[in-house]
């Protein structure tokens, strides 16, 4: 079991109020990704879930049972550090082992449970290795593999990617997604990456500046954003935004179109613009449109290669069923 409850928790340092009274659920093996800009508070809420900061007030819950006060290393909780946090002179085998030998359990089920780990994060031929030996990614497996063999209630990956290149990035992304599958426990996950919350997420906790703008699948984030923060956030590349006479057109303060949802034309259009920069990445072509008396181009995404050129005049209708209106509060006007 792995429910997770938050009620009304408050997290100040010093003067500092961090984390707003916040209230948040999270339901027996949900993946839920914690995801905002630096400084959002996400990681801090992680540590407090954790019990490696302290609550200023409220409660949180797992499984039901009051855990406010109570020593991390007894929330049944296992975490994944972004620096891995691995002995340097340990084999792997010691270092996944280490936490059941601190809890001194008996040396047959240690053996079993980091040969399962081991098995399930394809690290059998490394058991030997120490982490010096080892690549990004294969290190970054070990970590999750120590966290698995404590077999917990919930576990808590603080960015974990964030040290690995791109690609690497990306296997370990699909790797950790296959685990959840595979364990069916409860995930929480904090990125700054909103591709990886897209990508990895049932439910995705969007914050800023400790509250929480909205909560729900990628879809929902995606297709009915709550504001103007979340609609520029989630989604990549991020939404193009108007105001002015192309917003009231609409009865609304500020429009929003996402890149993929604007048709190029050569010939005729809603606006007209010329194109500076345009990236063309084989599957897809970016051109970044200057329009008249817009200081920021507008970003448009086109499947495959398009013969239109840096310079070139080119006109863009919006999909009119998937512009997003909001008001001057910024909010989603239904």
């Amino acid at each position: 079991m792995g429910r997770i409850n938050l009620a009304n928790v408050v997290k100040r340092f010093g003067e500092a109020e961090v984390i707003p009274p916040l209230n948040l659920t999270i339901e027996d093996g949900e993946f839920v990704v914690f995801v905002g800009p630096s400084g959002c508070g996400k990681s801090t809420l992680l540590r407090l879930i954790a019990g490696l900061e302290e609550v200023t007030s409220g409660e949180i819950a797992i499984d039901d049972a009051d855990v406010t006060e109570t020593a991390p290393s007894k929330r049944g909780l296992a975490m994944v550090f972004q620096s891995y946090a691995l002995y340097p002179h340990m084999t792997v085998r010691k270092n996944i082992a280490f936490p059941m030998r601190m809890a001194k359990m008996d040396q047959a089920e240690i053996d079993r449970r980091v040969d399962a780990a081991a098995k399930s994060l394809h690290l059998g031929d490394y058991l030997d290795h120490t982490p010096g030996q080892l690549a990004g990614g294969q290190r970054q497996r070990v970590a999750s593999g120590r966290a698995i063999v404590r077999e917990p209630s919930a576990f808590l990956f603080d960015e974990p990617l964030s040290n690995l290149d791109a690609a690497l990035r990306v296997g370990m992304r699909l790797e950790i997604s296959e685990l959840h599958e595979r364990l069916k426990t409860t995930m929480i996950y904090v990125t700054h990456d909103q591709v990886e919350a897209m990508t990895m997420a049932d439910k995705i906790v969007v914050l800023r500046a400790g509250h929480v703008e909205q909560v729900g699948s990628p879809l929902t984030l995606y297709k009915t954003p709550r504001n103007l923060f979340v609609a520029g956030f989630i989604g990549s590349p991020k939404m193009n935004f108007l105001d002015g006479p192309a917003a009231a057109v609409h009865d609304a303060e500020t429009i929003g179109i996402r890149p993929e949802h604007i048709t190029p034309s050569k010939t005729e259009g809603t606006w007209e613009g010329t194109i500076g920069v345009s990236e063309h990445l084989g599957s897809d072509t970016f051109f970044h449109v200057h329009l008249a008396g817009r200081e920021t181009p507008m970003t448009v995404r086109a499947a495959g290669e398009v013969d239109m050129h840096h310079g070139d005049r080119v006109f863009l209708t919006p999909d009119a069923d998937r512009i997003h209106r909001f008001d001057a509060e910024g909010l989603r006007i239904a």
